[in-house]
């Protein structure tokens, strides 16, 4: 039984959860459907009964019984290596916890996304001699074995892995490489630095074009009628005879997969494994995102840890404080000579 993770949401569940003996409380505790402020909770490895908020995740990424206790064991080799201007780290995946706010040291108003990397573990690794493709296959959070199917319980009992909930295969260099098993945290990524999200977009619904596209829309008087907000032509006479393929018009919209470029990374919380990014990123509090290294405003090579960040054996993560991306020392606001 995995004590990290109460075996589910009930009372009596929850007061026989010894809280002591987690190390990823303070990660899952702070967590809540709609609810960011909780992210400012003390240090919940001081109390000594589980918050409600808990509750919700708990259902949806926890279950005590995600462990497949006959699962062959496999040895982790960790390898740090040097990292070269061709070399491509992977991604890992997150869930998306929901936006606050903050201001920094000058003042400045920052919209703020927070994501949390859940038990990130490479499940497969992929070369090209078996595969065809280089690639590290990473697992997130975890489930319960009767809520998967028999291929993939054994896909993860070969493996010698915990049962997870989220998939994602993410391509990288050869030099990349990691062995199953290998534990991704928050610090894969640095502070500072830009990073690109994927996620599925929140659905809208059928929408016109104005709002789907953006369009103008048509005359408000001066004899309009009824096409106040209609897309107007969508094509020619006799020739082509046609609406082309691809023509923006009303439909469905939202529910697509949306990369969002250049994300700024403003703080990791190694002790919460949180990440906080400006801006906002695609999908619904509660979502699972990808974030991987930005491909256009890549990072300096010498501040990633590569192939990923390999903690000491005697490192207490707990006790770990914010890591802030540098802000400079010149004041935005004040007014050059």
């Amino acid at each position: 039984m995995n004590p990290a993770v109460p075996p589910g949401p009930s009372s009596a569940s929850l007061s026989l959860w010894d809280w002591s003996h987690s190390k990823q409380t303070v990660a899952m505790s702070a967590i809540s459907r709609g609810l960011i402020s909780h992210l400012r909770l003390p240090n919940p490895t001081k109390s000594t009964q589980a918050p409600y908020q808990f509750c919700f995740l708990s259902r949806r990424f926890g279950t005590a019984d995600a462990v497949v206790d006959d699962a062959p064991k496999t040895g982790r080799e960790n390898i740090l290596r040097e990292m070269t201007p061709n070399s491509k780290r992977t991604g890992v995946i997150a869930v998306k916890c929901g936006m606050t706010a903050l201001w920094d040291k000058w003042g400045a108003r920052v919209p703020i996304t927070v994501l949390w990397v859940d038990d990130n573990i490479v499940s497969q690794v992929k070369t090209v001699e078996k595969e065809g493709i280089t690639a590290l296959q990473i697992g997130c959070g975890q489930k319960k074995a009767k809520h998967l199917t028999k291929p993939e319980v054994g896909h993860f009992r070969a493996q010698g892995v915990p049962l997870k909930r989220k998939l994602r295969e993410f391509p990288v260099t050869e030099d990349a490489l990691l062995p199953v098993g290998t534990s991704i945290g928050v610090r894969h990524f640095v502070p500072g630095q830009y990073v690109d999200v994927t996620g599925i977009s929140r659905g809208k619904g059928f929408q016109g074009v104005m709002k789907r596209h953006g369009f103008s829309g048509m005359p408000a008087s001066h004899g309009a009628s009824l096409s106040h907000r209609s897309l107007g032509s969508t094509g020619q006479r006799d020739a082509p005879g046609k609406v082309f393929k691809g023509k923006k018009m009303p439909g469905r919209m939202g529910g697509k997969q949306i990369t969002v470029k250049n994300v700024w990374v403003y703080k990791i919380m190694p002790a919460r494994n949180l990440m906080w990014v400006k801006g906002q990123v695609p999908g619904a509090e509660g979502n699972f995102v990808f974030v991987k290294d930005a491909f256009y405003k890549k990072p300096d090579i010498s501040m990633l840890p590569f192939p990923t960040y390999i903690a000491a054996e005697d490192e207490d993560t707990s006790e770990l404080e914010p890591l802030v991306a540098d802000l400079g020392e010149v004041d935005p606001f004040m007014v050059a000579d």
